[in-house]
């Protein structure tokens, strides 16, 4: 990776590139750092981490993405969630609306009316995000005192909605003139800039074992951490790198005096095609329970209240649940992505079959077999990964030991999704320099 990137610096429209995409992400980290008018960011941190990251809400999943702006209130407080969900909101209508479905296979002419309505959609999200947004900050108590009005609502509101939108143009320079998915290097970015705070809390977790007579627990327990993530970064790239390849064969035919086909090849499928995606969505359906008691607070003894714990992070419930939601959202998003019937009618159409395997119907029934078991193992990989920092918080949590009490387990819950974010990203952008490089030096394919 480090020599792709050396060579990549040698090379002067590449060099542009990457500096472009720095400084685009040094622009958008100032902008993350900017504070609203009329709200008071340190009281709204402190009231913020004292409840969302804690109970595993879906507020404190939005700020890890969002790289502590959100929990900051700022001007990219929002970052990309409003892009991102107005993304996933237009592809899945593409399935089901035939209006769409025909924009998506019109080219660059559709692409760019997808393009427009995207962009429509996610400042409506936005629009509805900022306002209740302000409700929680007003509710919060973390408005500046006498800035309660309908005027300084419409100026916070609308600070929100032009940051998100910034947020919007930054990332599709990205990808017009950078280096990489501009949403990908964003989220990047917000959870690497967490990494000063993750470092302060091992320093942190030493300090207070050395101050407790516990060092021998403090040290075995940062050891074990970093020995950790590094295994799941391993463990990530090992399942982003496999592929179940499906052998096909193309038959010879005669034209004019040529023959063509013949050749053998095959069609790759990824073990993990889904990526990150049933994670966030598994997430943000898990942490209802949780985000909705910081608006409507369960009184002790309550049914409400029983339930709320029940389904808080730091039960089993939340990690059985995960699990169950990342499998079943994995074979839900490869469903809308993937369609076995178009793919073997292209293999059809061309002259290719799977050997064995009789063309058409057959052919698709055998690739969504295939496609199914490589799904379930793929999202038995993404639940291990998502559920084991979970699991280790329940463990330690239950060890008797009055030090463990003290430790903030606030990143474990969402610690699986941001490594897996953090390593994809690292990986594509990689393999796209490579085949820009590989675009610039064609002189042996020739």
């Amino acid at each position: 990776m480090f020599r792709t990137l050396a060579n990549a610096w040698k090379l002067e429209d590449l060099r542009k590139k990457m500096l472009f995409t720095l400084f685009i992400i040094l622009i958008y980290r100032i902008g993350a750092c900017m504070p609203v008018p009329f709200v008071n960011s340190s009281l709204f941190s402190y009231y913020l981490n004292s409840g969302a990251s804690s109970s595993g809400s879906i507020l404190g999943f939005l700020n890890v993405l969002s790289g502590n702006a959100f929990a900051q209130a700022t001007l990219f407080a929002l970052g990309v969630s409003p892009y991102i969900t107005a993304s996933i909101v237009i592809q899945l209508l593409t399935v089901a609306i035939p209006p769409l479905e025909r924009w998506a296979k019109q080219g660059d002419e559709g692409r760019k009316k997808i393009t427009a309505l995207t962009r429509y959609v996610t400042m409506a999200i936005s629009l509805l995000t900022s306002i209740g947004y302000y409700l929680y900050l007003k509710n919060s108590g973390a408005l500046i005192e006498g800035c309660e009005g309908f005027f300084y609502a419409v100026v916070i509101v609308a600070c929100y909605c032009a940051g998100s939108a910034l947020v919007m143009w930054i990332a599709e320079k990205i990808n017009d003139k950078g280096i990489g998915n501009g949403i990908s290097i964003i989220l990047f970015a917000n959870i690497i800039s967490r990494g000063a705070g993750l470092l302060d809390n091992l320093i942190s977790t030493v300090k207070e074992g050395i101050e407790e007579s516990h060092v021998g627990i403090a040290i075995g327990f940062v050891v074990f951490t970093i020995v950790l993530m590094l295994a799941m970064i391993w463990f990530i790239i090992f399942i982003s790198d496999s592929e179940r390849r499906i052998p096909v064969q193309y038959a010879k035919k005669v034209v004019g005096r040529k023959m063509y086909g013949g050749q053998n090849t095959n069609l790759p499928i990824k073990l993990n095609m889904t990526g990150v995606m049933p994670i966030i969505f598994a997430n943000s359906i898990v942490t209802i329970p949780a985000t909705l008691s910081m608006f409507f607070s369960p009184k002790p003894g309550t049914a409400w209240y029983n339930i709320v714990k029940f389904c808080s992070s730091t039960s089993w419930f939340y990690a059985v649940m995960t699990l169950i939601l990342i499998v079943a959202f994995a074979y839900f998003y490869v469903a809308i992505s993937f369609n076995p019937i178009e793919v073997a009618g292209n293999l059809q159409k061309n002259g290719g079959s799977v050997p064995g395997i009789r063309p058409g119907k057959a052919t698709s029934d055998y690739i969504s077999k295939v496609l199914s078991r490589i799904t379930f193992i793929g999202a038995l990989a993404l639940a291990v990964i998502a559920v084991v920092p979970l699991i280790i918080q329940l463990v330690v949590g239950a060890i008797p030991v009055e030090f463990f009490r003290h430790l903030s387990f606030s990143e474990l819950a969402f610690g699986g999704t941001s490594i897996i974010i953090v390593v994809g990203v690292i990986l594509e952008t990689v393999r796209e320099i490579e085949g820009q490089m590989t675009m610039r030096h064609y002189k042996g394919f020739l």
